[in-house]
């Protein structure tokens, strides 16, 4: 019997035995980016969420201990009715299954973008980061984060080196950049995917136990620069300016709209750069194939910022002339529209 099973068996005697729920149906509700799986469970209690976490893989105590953090600044996170540590399931609120990815068009993306504005105001105004808890989103960690693009995408799945000069130019230009910037709650994963369609106090928020305190544009790029889906260069910048105007009321920034823009470009390159590594890594190691596609569109963001300082020219020709070149790989990929609504060719 697989281990999934068995910790499938496990759960279900948890829930059976120990809380004395009547199943009457279970289904995998999702799995993610780490070794958590999730089940939707319909009982005559009503219906609920399982989290699986390996105690030996995920730390369970984060989680609940972020969800009571958010839950305190008002943002909307899924309420944790029951929890077995020693086991690594919790049972939480379901959010359902609609995720702002399946409903952003033309037609809705304001409403919903205004929604995600206003729980991310929420979250970076109403947590304290003196007394938070939170782990700091320190120069190792930033570095850590770059060389998951360089060992994982450059070096194992396309078979290349980048070299020391250019590499070590664009880290030091992005970890200054990130450090600089004042500091706030991060969820860290504030995108379409992770923000879920409810009736009443929308958006649900999702995959946050990862949060930091770290740089105040981190969340704003990772939502409007979302790597699963695009939108037009203009509209993503006067989504900017709009939210960088309410920080500045607030007085959580004082910068110039010029220096915010740049914290925001180069803030998203890392965080691009980042997830094209994990994408791989998701596919060499673990045999989840699925993120590739959306290594085309998170590309183009990394390309379309590094055409726009010149401080970046160096990286910008290495990924013209060797990623952008490597077609045996690349090329089998979807073509990505990129945040200037034009098209990158692999």
């Amino acid at each position: 019997m697989m281990l999934e099973d068995l910790r499938t068996i496990s759960m279900l005697d948890w829930l059976e035995n120990d809380l004395l729920m009547t199943i009457d149906s279970w289904e995998p509700a999702s799995s993610d980016a780490s070794f958590r799986r999730y089940f939707r469970i319909n009982a005559k209690e009503g219906r609920f969420i399982v989290m699986d976490a390996p105690p030996e893989k995920e730390n369970i105590k984060t989680f609940i201990s972020v969800a009571g953090l958010l839950a305190s600044s008002l943002v909307n996170v899924p309420t944790i009715f029951q929890q077995n540590l020693t086991d690594g399931f919790l049972l939480l609120e379901d959010f359902g299954s609609l995720c702002f990815l399946d409903q952003l068009n033309a037609d809705t993306v304001t409403g919903l973008y205004q929604s995600a504005f206003d729980t991310l105001f929420k979250m970076q105004s109403y947590t304290s980061i003196q007394d938070c808890g939170l782990p700091r989103y320190n120069e190792p960690l930033l570095q850590r984060e770059l060389d998951i693009f360089e060992d994982w995408f450059l070096n194992q799945w396309l078979d290349i080196q980048i070299p020391a000069s250019i590499w070590g130019n664009v880290r030091d230009i992005l970890v200054k950049s990130a450090l600089e910037q004042p500091s706030t709650c991060v969820h860290r994963d504030y995108h379409s995917r992770n923000l879920m369609v409810l009736k009443d106090d929308s958006p649900g928020v999702i995959d946050f136990q990862d949060a930091v305190i770290g740089p105040i544009t981190y969340d704003l790029v990772s939502l409007l620069r979302d790597c699963y889906i695009a939108w037009p260069k203009q509209q993503v910048e006067m989504w900017m300016e709009q939210y960088y105007d309410r920080l500045l009321k607030a007085e959580l920034i004082t910068s110039t709209p010029a220096r915010f823009k740049r914290w925001f470009d180069l803030m998203g390159m890392q965080r691009h750069l980042k997830a094209i590594g994990i994408f791989s890594r998701l596919h060499l190691r673990d045999g989840k194939s699925g993120y590739l596609d959306d290594i085309p569109r998170t590309l183009s963001y990394i390309t379309a910022i590094c055409s726009n300082y010149p401080e970046l020219a160096g990286f910008s020709g290495f990924l013209q002339s060797q990623v952008l070149s490597a077609r045996d790989i690349l090329s089998s990929l979807p073509i990505a529209e990129d945040s200037g609504g034009e098209f990158i060719t692999l």
